[in-house]
Formats: C-alpha cells, sequence, structure tokens
C-alpha cells in the first residue's frame, strides 16, 4: 500500500506536489471513487484514474537536464500554446520539469517521469543548492551585501542564502552582477529578493543544480542523467 500522489508521481503523470492537487480538486478516482482524502492509501491492484483516463504505473524512468533558452514555458503543458520545456525533448515517455524557471529565466532546469527524484530534489530538507547568476539594475552597497549575508525575509520567512558573490560592479552602466546559491525554490524568489533590496533584477540564469551545470551545453539542448548523477543526488537525501 503507498500513498495516493506517491503512486501518480511515480506513474510519471506529474510531480507529487501536483498530484495533490489534482487529489484535493477532485480529479482522482481510485477503482471508480473520486478521492479527495491527502494520505489516501492504495494497492498495486487498484485501478487509480485522472479525469476518468487510467494512469500506467509501469513506467520506464527516465531523467533529463536541459539548458532551458529564454521564452519557454516551465511546465508540462501551456493553455496559451506556448512552447514548453516538455516540447524541447525528444521522449516518449510522460515527463514533467523538477520546479520552475521564470519565461524570461535561462539556465538549468531538469526533467523527469520519477516522482520520488522530483521530491527528493524538491525537499529544502535535503539542502540540494541551485545557483543562479543575476544582473541587478545599480551598484550593489554595502548594506546590500551585509543583508545577503545575514538572509532576507520574504513572506514573513527567511531565504537562507547559501552563498553569494559580487562577480561585478558596472558604475558606468549602473548594473551589477551577483551570483548567489539558495536552497528553496519559491516561485519568483530571486527576483522578489532583489526588489526589496531595491536593486530589479535585468537578467537571470540559473548556473547549476546541485553539483550539476550545463557548461557543456548550448541553449535548447538537453542530455539524459547518468546512473551515476542520479545515484549522487540520491546519496544527498537527508
Amino acid at each position: 500500500m503507498e500513498r495516493l500522489q506517491k503512486i501518480i508521481a511515480n506513474s510519471g503523470y506529474t510531480s507529487r506536489r501536483k498530484a495533490e492537487e489534482l487529489i484535493a480538486n477532485g480529479h482522482v478516482a481510485v477503482n471508480g471513487k473520486t478521492i479527495t482524502q491527502m494520505g489516501y492509501l492504495a494497492s498495486g491492484s487498484d485501478i487509480i484514474t485522472i479525469d476518468g483516463k487510467e494512469i500506467n504505473r509501469e513506467v520506464n524512468k527516465v531523467y533529463y537536464v536541459l539548458n532551458k533558452p529564454r521564452g519557454i514555458i516551465s511546465s508540462s503543458h501551456d493553455e496559451k500554446g506556448r512552447k514548453t520545456v516538455v516540447d524541447l525533448i525528444n521522449t516518449d515517455e510522460r515527463i514533467y520539469p523538477i520546479g520552475r524557471l521564470d519565461y524570461d529565466t535561462t539556465g538549468i532546469i531538469l526533467l523527469t517521469n520519477d516522482g520520488d527524484f522530483a521530491n527528493l530534489l524538491m525537499h529544502p530538507n535535503n539542502h540540494i543548492t541551485k545557483t543562479y547568476l543575476a544582473k541587478i539594475e545599480g551598484v550593489l552597497d554595502k548594506n546590500a551585501i551585509d543583508k545577503l549575508k545575514h538572509g532576507i525575509i520574504i513572506d514573513d520567512r527567511k531565504v537562507d542564502i547559501v552563498d553569494f558573490k559580487v562577480k561585478k560592479k558596472d558604475i558606468l552602466k549602473n548594473n551589477s552582477m551577483v551570483e548567489l546559491s539558495i536552497i528553496e525554490g519559491r516561485n519568483h524568489i530571486v527576483k522578489r529578493l532583489f526588489k526589496k533590496l531595491g536593486y530589479p533584477v535585468i537578467k537571470l540564469v540559473r548556473t547549476a543544480y546541485g553539483f550539476l551545470t550545463v557548461a557543456d551545453l548550448k541553449s535548447g539542448d538537453y542530455r539524459q542523467l547518468t546512473i551515476k548523477e542520479v545515484k549522487r543526488f540520491y546519496g544527498q537525501k537527508k
């Protein structure tokens, strides 16, 4: 017996977080009965459907790293018909992105159909860092640097900054380049962080996800993760 949201995630249908939303909103049924109870346990013989369609529980698990271009949606599909990160990957498996990057943010993003792997990477307790390079408007001053050292409060919650470096200050052009690493993945968190400091983000690139980078991939290119890389991520599980 396993939790329903975990079974859905492991089927490759969507992430565990999204599976919980589907359950809460009444889209999921077990043996014909709609389930909205979080933590509901199902067995291997139960028939699980989402909006009337049975999920496939025999999945070939796959893992991809993509160098996301600007102007691509970080989703499995888009209601407005815009191109998504899934559209860039040639696979017959039903994959989805692990977390999100904004429409205008570029850089590393991982995609999979393995719900446990997605949950591993997104759970803050596992302390898997995400590193960004931000071009910001204005020259970062000492007060802002001190605040970055001690953490910034966003929505009554502290954003712990694992590390940061001021890579460049351009007084003539009135901008700065700052590299920072964080653990969490709240929506627009890097942009919101700098906005609170008074430095709007002009350009944002995610340069690393844990130990992984896309230094060997051109914009829009992707590759499968090796077994060794997948196991290395699992080795970081707390």
